[in-house]
């Protein structure tokens, strides 16, 4: 389990500064935004889930190779949309 860690950790090194920045980003905003602080809001929580939506499909289309870890993180994205626009749709009423 450490070496695919490291791996992963080694690998996101190599990725170029743009990849990084959007993984960092939308990772703090999704922690951020989920965070109890901002439990009342549901605009933040579908904010959360929508940032949470797209590090998924980031990382789905950089695992493209692998079928299955792609299929996974696509359907990840798919329910984080899903959560995101139901959590927006709550906010609206």
């Amino acid at each position: 389990m450490m070496q695919r860690i490291k791996f992963m950790y080694r690998q996101f090194l190599r990725e170029p500064l743009w990849f990084k920045l959007l993984i960092s980003t939308t990772l703090l905003i999704s922690i951020i935004c989920s965070s109890s602080l901002f439990s009342d809001n549901e605009y933040y929580q579908s904010i959360a889930k929508l940032a949470a939506a797209i590090f998924f499909c980031t990382y789905g289309f950089k695992m493209r190779r692998n079928l299955q870890i792609s299929v996974i993180f696509f359907a990840m994205a798919v329910l984080c949309f899903y959560l995101s626009w139901h959590n927006f749709e709550l906010a609206r009423l």
